[in-house]
């Protein structure tokens, strides 16, 4: 099916003319209105398909205000945690209808923060995101004065209530609780902490829970030992820790590549996971389950993080409050071999 000239794109009315519907009713499929039968939407979206027809933004941002994008500003960083986040918003971005222009940025100033927010200022974005890992970019947020809602992506407790600065984030400090728990309920006495750098929002938040978890259950803690991300550090970490012959009882490692890391010295010196030394890691990343022995480990729920930043943002988009208390996504432990059998 084709419009009648063939000289100009298929319109709204085409559609509704080949479904055998209403303007709005074809409105309604276009926006995810839940109240068009599910007979009719299938209708629509089989004239939508026949007849090629694609939304005109330009002349729907004259009409709505609104230019259904999203502006991303991140870190350009391939670490677990900042990607999965990246990606689980842009899909929810994507299926609630918008639009998601993305800038990536390795180091992070006011003035770089500001190039980044005029650029996306200049082409009419709704919203603001910014995922926000580290010091260095809460630092760059800070004094932010934009016309648009903004959303920080982040866990940090000091962060929740900045003016003018709404926020999302999973809840590190229970997953860090959920872990440090699981290793005592198992009978350890000691859980020691291997931490990812302090600069690091995540790290600082996994770190205080572990802390506060030993705190409740009367635990005298070891210092933690402070590493990198990477399952080169946690290697080294776990090398140390065997030469020295100071091996404890269980071991509730910053995330899964540090736990990978100390496995790998583990076995090298003849140390059992699971049985001589009990191991929990952070993330769930994939292939986690088939490290050896199989890892336990905390794990979020990027989906439904970026799911809940799409309801703030709609909530700030239909409101001139521009700040409010932190929502948060609850983690869960996955149990497996290397906490012990």
């Amino acid at each position: 099916m084709s419009t009648d000239s063939g000289s100009r794109p298929p319109a709204m009315s085409d559609v509704a003319l080949a479904a055998g519907v209403s303007h709005q009713t074809v409105s309604r499929v276009l926006n995810g209105h839940p109240s068009v039968r599910p007979e009719t939407r299938d209708r629509v979206q089989a004239a939508i398909a026949s007849l090629g027809y694609r939304r005109n933004s330009a002349a729907r941002a004259l009409v709505t205000r609104r230019s259904d994008t999203l502006g991303v500003v991140t870190p350009a960083s391939a670490l677990y945690g900042p990607t999965s986040t990246l990606v689980a918003f842009e899909q929810a971005a994507r299926e609630a209808g918008w639009y998601v222009s993305v800038a990536t940025m390795r180091r992070f100033t006011a003035e770089s923060m500001r190039g980044a927010v005029e650029h996306f200022l200049d082409h009419g974005v709704d919203a603001l995101v910014v995922i926000a890992p580290t010091r260095e970019v809460a630092a760059a947020v800070s004094g932010l004065d934009v016309p648009v809602p903004v959303v920080l992506i982040c866990s940090a407790l000091e962060l929740r209530e900045t003016e003018g600065v709404l926020s999302v984030g999973v809840d590190q400090r229970l997953g860090a609780r959920l872990a440090t728990r699981h290793l005592l309920a198992r009978g350890h006495t000691e859980v020691l902490h291997v931490a990812g750098p302090q600069d690091w929002f995540d790290a600082q938040d996994r770190l205080a829970g572990w802390r506060e978890e030993c705190a409740a259950a009367g635990v005298v803690v070891r210092e933690p030992i402070v590493a990198g991300w990477s399952a080169d550090a946690g290697y080294d970490v776990g090398r140390e820790l065997a030469a020295r012959g100071r091996v404890p009882e269980s071991i509730f490692a910053a995330n899964d590549q540090l736990a990978l890391g100390l496995e790998h010295a583990f076995w090298d010196a003849g140390i059992r996971v699971g049985q001589d030394v009990a191991l929990v890691g952070f993330d769930d990343e994939v292939g986690s389950a088939h490290y050896l022995p199989p890892l336990t480990t905390v794990r979020q729920d990027f989906v439904r993080l970026g799911t809940l930043a799409i309801e703030v943002l709609r909530g700030a988009l239909g409101s001139s409050e521009r700040r409010g208390a932190p929502r948060l996504v609850p983690p869960e432990i996955v149990v497996r071999r290397s906490s012990g059998v």
